[in-house]
């Protein structure tokens, strides 16, 4: 196999296979996640080719997002069960053969059917808990970097791409940036077919800085019904205040990202006569500055105290949405929001994934992380709509912006009433 070949060549330079399944992963969530921000650029478009309304189009985009975060957990159950690289695959297919048929589409309930609950299904079944599942798994040291890079590239490829599917919109159509998106994820397909791996003993190997001599062995085969053990999860969890806390902070981590920003910051510029393209373009302006920031909040979770790091995070982030309706929409004053916004897109992602592996131990960290992550789309899919029925009943997206910018502030002072607790649990157990 090529991975067994590839891991021997990279065990003679000193370069551990999990950098690798980082890559594949990466690859994977970059390609994936443009898949989900795509249909922002394509909300305008649609309007003028079928004259469905923005609430409407939002309605899709909010099954999309609620599908999404609720297959989380059952995505952590079923990877559990079958393995990374089937889920991935199958995962994968599925997009793209909702994308293709979506190519033929002219009614608004196929639109629903494709866009939300096929793609919403599809992308649901990786989404931020496969990142998560290579971490605990391939990684003893240097977690938090690598959850880090993964959560940079899950951000960054539902932004660094909208300028490119902008601008094919705008010269050639939706359908062929649509395409485009098609061919990038049976790329991702084939490499992960090609490298992906389950666990570092599938190659001969310890999680990265494990210092043991022989390779862990692979634990007995999960056959627990997948409803079962994603509702057990959930069941032991929620008897855990810290649970909770991270569940709502991050369901306003989402209203205040992909359910706004990702899906409606394009047309809000537009309001405002920016062009779609250069709206795009901030938006994978604000990508580059949530790679750096994301990967740079993986390295300081594994320093400082990860509760202080969010209060951090969402304040800030609360304060740059309500500054933005006060930019007059200037390139000086959306450079600033771009900036300060981007830095801190999914910056939580690293210290909420690490509290939840501290809390509830490594093992089950995915399927608790799926059902935390569960509530970042219920906030993003009802941001979404409610941006979307904000925009067509008012006029206007500013109430849908001063909101979140108030949730956010929330959030950053919730995040202080959860007790640190630095020993990882060995059992869920409530506390």
């Amino acid at each position: 196999m090529i991975s067994s070949w590839l891991s021997a060549v990279l065990a003679r330079r000193n370069i551990h296979y999990g950098w690798v399944m980082v890559a594949v992963t990466f690859l994977t969530a970059l390609v994936s996640a443009g898949a989900v921000g795509a249909p922002g650029v394509f909300i305008i478009p649609l309007q003028n080719e079928f004259g469905w309304t923005t609430a409407q189009i939002s309605s899709a985009l909010s099954i999309r997002l609620l599908l999404f975060g609720l297959m989380a957990p059952f995505a952590a159950a079923l990877l559990n069960r079958y393995g990374l690289r089937n889920v991935t695959l199958a995962a994968l297919l599925i997009v793209v053969s909702a994308l293709v048929v979506s190519l033929g589409m002219t009614e608004v309930w196929q639109l629903m059917l494709l866009w939300g609950v096929v793609v919403g299904f599809g992308t649901g079944l990786t989404a931020l808990v496969l990142g998560a599942t290579v971490a605990a798994r391939w990684f003893n040291t240097r977690r938090g970097l690598a959850v880090g890079i993964l959560t940079a590239s899950s951000a960054t490829g539902q932004l660094v791409f909208l300028p490119l599917l902008a601008s094919l919109t705008d010269r050639f159509g939706w359908r062929l940036a649509l395409g485009l998106m098609c061919a990038m994820l049976g790329v991702a397909a084939f490499v992960v077919l090609l490298l992906m791996r389950d666990r570092p003993s599938d190659v001969g190997l310890r999680p990265f800085g494990d210092q043991g001599t022989e390779p862990l062995p692979a634990p007995p085969p999960n056959n627990a019904p997948i409803m079962a053990a994603a509702l057990g999860t959930l069941r032991d969890a929620s008897r855990s205040r810290v649970f909770w806390v991270l569940f709502f902070t991050f369901f306003i981590c989402g209203a205040s990202t992909n359910g706004l920003i990702q899906v409606h910051l394009i047309p809000f510029c537009a309001d405002y006569g920016i062009p779609q393209v250069q709206a795009a373009s901030l938006l994978a302006a604000m990508g580059i500055f949530d790679f750096i920031g994301t990967i740079a909040s993986g390295w300081l979770s594994d320093r400082y105290d990860n509760r202080y790091l969010l209060f951090w995070y969402y304040g800030l982030r609360g304060l740059s949405l309500l500054f933005l309706p006060f930019t007059d929409f200037s390139f000086y004053g959306l450079s600033i929001f771009a900036m300060f916004y981007g830095l801190d897109w999914i910056a939580t992602v690293p210290p909420t994934v690490r509290l939840t592996a501290q809390r509830f131990g490594a093992e089950r960290a995915g399927l608790v992380f799926g059902w935390i992550f569960a509530g970042h789309q219920l906030g993003a899919a009802t941001a979404a709509f409610g941006a979307g029925l904000s925009r067509t009943m008012l006029a206007t997206y500013l109430p849908a912006f001063f909101i979140a910018g108030g949730l956010c502030l929330i959030a950053s002072l919730l995040i202080l009433t959860m007790a640190t607790d630095k020993k990882p649990a060995t059992a869920l157990a409530t506390g």
